[in-house]
C-alpha cells in the first residue's frame, strides 16, 4: 500500500509543479520524447500487463493513461510557454505553429517507431491491440494538427479570407499540405517578429511620451464614413498614439455632407476642443477627403490661427479620377445609387447628406477650382503622404478601381493617385518592398492587419513624434 501512495504522490507532485510552472513538461527537449510515446496508451497498457511488478498492472496503466491525457491537454492548450510577448492573440498564433510542428515531428517519428515494433515485438502483441494503437496515434497527431491550423486561421491578421478557405480545403491532402504548412510557418514567424519588435519599441519609449505634442490631435475621416463609438475608423492607431502620450479627438463630421457643411461643423468642433483643452491650436491628421474639409475650414472659415499643422494622408488634393469615371455611368443608375446612399446616411446620423454634390467635389475639375480659391495659410504647416498598391490584388475591394487608375493615372492606392496626394511638404509614398503594397484602406488600419514591411501604428507614431519635434 505504501508503494501505491508514494507513486500517487509523486505523480500528483509532478503535475502540480508543472501547473505552478516550477517545471515545464512541454519544453522542447522533453516534448521531443513525449510526443512520440504519449499517443501509445494501448501499447503501454499491453506491455505493463506483462510486467512483473510489486504494483498491479492496472494501477500503473491508469497512472500512465492519466499522465498521457494531462500531456495532451497541456500541449493542446499551451504549447508555447515563453512570455516574450504578453499578448493573448500572439501566444495563440505562435502556439498554432508549434502544434503543427509537433504533429509533423510526431507523425514522421512514428514511422521508425512502428518499424522497430514490427521487427522486434509485434509477435507478442495481439493484432487488434496494434491496430487500435495506430488509430489512437493518428487521432492524437490529427488533433494537434487541426488545433494548430485552426489557431492560425482564427488569429492570423495577415491571412486573407481566400487564403484561409484554401488552407481549410487543402490542409488534409498529403504532400500538398506541406506547402501550406511551410507558408503558414513563415506567416506566423513574420507576425510574431513584427509584434515582438513593436512591443519592444513600446517598452523602450513608453516613458518618453514621444507622441505628446504641444497641441492636441484631431483625426478626420474620409468621405462615406463616420466616427463610430465601437468601431474606430482609424483601427488600432489611436490606441497606440495614446499609449505614447498623444491627446486625441475625432472630427465627428458627416459622411456625405459637402465640404462647406463639414467645414462649418469642424470649425465648431475645433473651437470646442480648444476650450476643453485650454489650448490655442490643434494638429489635424486627415485621411482622404477629410483633408479637403480641413483645408476649406482653415482658409475659408478663418481658422488658421487655431490650427498648427495639417497632415493629409492620401487626400485627393488634385481630384480622384475614379469619380470622374463613375459619373460617366448612366444617370438613372447614378441617381438610384445616390438616393439609396443618402437615405442610409440619414439613418447613420447625417443631417445634411448630399452624395451627389459631395462626391462631385472630388472630381478633377472641381479640385482645380478648389485649389485656386482655397489658398494655404502661412500660419499652418502642411505635409502630405501618398500610398501605392504594388499589384491590383493587394486589396481585393479596390482591385477594379486600382486597375482603372493604373491605366489612366499611374500608380495609386486604389482610390487616389500619388500625384493627387501631394500637398504642402510631400513626405513620400507609403508602400512596401513586397508584393502587396499599401491600399487606401490600409492607411487607416481598416482591417486591423499587419503587413510585411509596413506597420500603420508605427508610421503614425513617426508622424506624430515628428510634429512634436517641430514644436507642434
Amino acid at each position: 500500500m505504501g508503494s501505491y501512495i508514494l507513486i500517487t504522490i509523486l505523480f500528483l507532485a509532478i503535475i502540480f509543479m508543472d501547473i505552478i510552472r516550477k517545471i515545464n513538461l512541454t519544453n522542447k527537449l522533453l516534448m521531443s520524447v513525449l510526443i512520440i510515446i504519449v499517443p501509445h496508451t494501448i501499447l503501454a497498457a499491453a506491455f505493463i500487463s506483462k510486467m512483473q511488478s510489486f504494483i498491479s498492472a492496472k494501477y500503473l496503466t491508469v497512472i500512465y493513461v492519466l499522465f498521457a491525457i494531462y500531456i495532451w491537454i497541456k500541449v493542446s492548450i499551451s504549447p508555447y510557454s515563453k512570455k516574450q510577448i504578453d499578448d493573448f492573440r500572439v501566444h495563440v498564433l505562435v502556439g498554432g505553429r508549434r502544434l503543427i510542428l509537433y504533429s509533423l515531428y510526431s507523425g514522421i517519428a512514428q514511422i521508425p517507431f512502428y518499424m522497430l515494433l514490427n521487427r522486434f515485438v509485434k509477435s507478442s502483441i495481439p493484432p487488434q491491440v496494434f491496430v487500435t494503437d495506430i488509430i489512437l496515434t493518428v487521432i492524437f497527431i490529427s488533433s494537434l494538427y487541426l488545433n494548430g491550423i485552426l489557431r492560425i486561421i482564427i488569429t492570423s491578421k495577415q491571412l486573407s479570407i481566400i487564403k484561409k478557405i484554401l488552407i481549410i480545403i487543402y490542409m488534409w491532402i498529403p504532400i500538398v499540405n506541406l506547402f501550406f504548412i511551410v507558408y503558414l510557418g513563415n506567416i506566423v514567424k513574420a507576425e510574431y517578429e513584427r509584434e515582438l519588435y513593436r512591443i519592444l519599441n513600446r517598452n523602450v519609449r513608453i516613458d518618453s511620451e514621444i507622441c505628446k505634442t504641444k497641441y492636441p490631435l484631431i483625426m478626420l475621416h474620409g468621405i462615406g464614413f463616420k466616427d463610430f463609438k465601437y468601431f474606430n475608423y482609424w483601427g488600432r492607431i489611436p490606441g497606440e498614439l495614446k499609449r505614447h502620450g498623444a491627446t486625441i479627438y475625432y472630427g465627428n463630421h458627416e459622411a456625405w455632407a459637402t465640404i462647406e457643411d463639414n467645414g462649418e461643423f469642424l470649425k465648431q468642433r475645433i473651437l470646442e476642443i480648444i476650450k476643453t483643452e485650454g489650448c490655442e491650436k490643434v494638429n489635424i491628421i486627415a485621411h482622404s477627403r477629410g483633408g479637403l474639409d480641413a483645408r476649406y475650414m482653415i482658409s475659408m472659415l478663418g481658422m488658421s490661427d487655431h490650427v498648427a499643422s495639417l497632415t493629409t494622408i492620401s487626400t485627393p488634393h488634385h481630384g480622384a479620377k475614379i469619380i470622374d469615371i463613375i459619373y460617366k455611368l448612366p444617370e438613372p443608375l447614378i441617381n438610384l445609387i445616390g438616393n439609396r446612399f443618402n437615405k442610409n446616411a440619414r439613418l447613420m446620423g447625417d443631417k445634411k447628406p448630399d452624395i451627389f454634390v459631395s462626391s462631385r467635389q472630388l472630381t478633377i475639375s472641381y479640385c482645380e477650382e478648389f485649389n485656386k480659391s482655397v489658398r494655404d495659410s502661412e500660419k499652418v504647416y502642411y505635409q502630405s503622404f501618398a500610398a501605392v498598391m504594388n499589384n491590383i490584388f493587394s486589396d481585393y475591394i479596390l482591385t477594379i478601381p486600382n486597375l482603372i487608375l493604373r491605366l489612366v493615372e499611374g500608380e495609386n492606392d486604389g482610390f487616389v493617385s500619388i500625384e493627387s496626394s501631394k500637398w504642402g511638404e510631400f513626405k513620400g509614398v507609403l508602400s512596401t518592398k513586397h508584393n502587396r503594397g499599401i491600399s487606401h484602406g490600409d492607411l487607416i488600419d481598416l482591417r486591423r492587419n499587419d503587413y510585411e514591411g509596413f506597420d500603420a501604428r508605427e508610421k503614425y507614431i513617426e508622424i506624430v513624434s515628428g510634429l512634436k519635434n517641430m514644436g507642434f
